[in-house]
């Protein structure tokens, strides 16, 4: 399951957006990348492996820049190579993605007649190519953006989270979601985007959640959001209790142990919030179901 983490902000991005990759570890990869923008040039560095590797090479080739996206990588189409790790770059496009694009095979064929190279075996490099190939030449940072990023993603079939970075724009970024959950961080200052709220909790705890079909346009500091018809759509902002620890393996090697020495703190947190402290009697919430009429529960998990 890949992950995804985006910066607005104020200082060099490259060593959060790093942090923010580590915190996602536990979701599996077997690449990871990093793009951003510095004075509006777009640079990226890409790795097969783990995240020390991309680590070490931004090491001996640093970013720069106060606007990036990263994301740590598992296979979907084509092996794990630095040529499929994301971010992917078409022209001024780097754009990030979680999913699958069922019908990139008609995408890609598309694009290709229109003289579009590929340089990956993945299905999310028809992403870039497709928002370059609608935004064209244009420099406009309002309508034109939006535009193609609503001609991009309603040509999109499948399950996505995306991320998108545009040369020559620091202060914005491009955001979908379809089936893969994505949330929105408001920070002083700054703007993040995340696969999860745990992911951005070093970050901020105010957090937006895009719903299916949501699209948006980020900029540090103002959040346009737009339903699938592209209607400018109302998504509450939420203050969250996610914790950096809920996301840290601490002092266990991996986080698979982590989780088996966390469970009764994880059934204690669970059934605290329906025990009244006072009566030490289970209090419901109000019109929940009427569980004498319930026959039998199924728990249906993954991970």
């Amino acid at each position: 399951m890949c992950g995804i983490i985006g910066v607005l902000g104020e200082g060099d991005v490259a060593s959060q957006i790093l942090d923010g990759l580590k915190r996602l570890e536990y979701r599996g990869y077997d690449s990871a990348g990093i793009a951003t923008l510095n004075h509006g040039v777009l640079n990226r560095r890409r790795s097969e492996g783990k995240l020390v590797q991309l680590e070490n090479m931004l090491q001996n080739a640093p970013l720069t820049g106060t606007t990036g996206v990263g994301h740590t990588r598992w296979a979907t189409h084509g092996p794990a190579t630095e040529e499929n790790a994301h971010p992917h770059h078409s022209g001024r496009i780097a754009v990030v993605h979680n999913g699958i694009i069922e019908n990139f095979k008609s995408l890609k064929d598309e694009l290709m007649a229109a003289g579009y190279e590929f340089t990956s075996d993945t299905d999310t490099e028809v992403i870039a190519h497709l928002f370059a190939h609608h935004l064209g030449d244009s420099h406009d940072d309002a309508n034109d953006i939006k535009t193609a990023a609503q001609k991009t993603f309603a040509k999109l079939e499948g399950s996505y989270a995306i991320g998108l970075i545009i040369d020559g724009h620091d202060d914005l970024m491009v955001m979908a979601r379809h089936g893969s959950p994505l949330a929105v961080g408001h920070g002083d200052g700054a703007m993040f985007l995340g696969s999860d709220a745990f992911a951005l909790a070093p970050f901020t705890n105010r957090i937006t959640y895009l719903k299916d079909g949501d699209w948006g346009v980020m900029r540090r500091n103002k959040l346009d959001i737009f339903a699938a018809s592209g209607q400018l759509a109302k998504r509450p902002m939420q203050m969250v209790d996610a914790t950096v620890s809920m996301v840290d393996k601490g002092n266990h090697r991996h986080f698979m142990a982590k989780e088996i020495y966390e469970q009764p703190d994880v059934l204690s947190r669970t059934f605290g919030q329906y025990i009244d402290p006072a009566t030490r009697c289970v209090v419901l919430p109000e019109n929940m179901l009427d569980l004498s009429c319930v026959n039998r529960v199924m728990l249906v998990a993954c991970g």
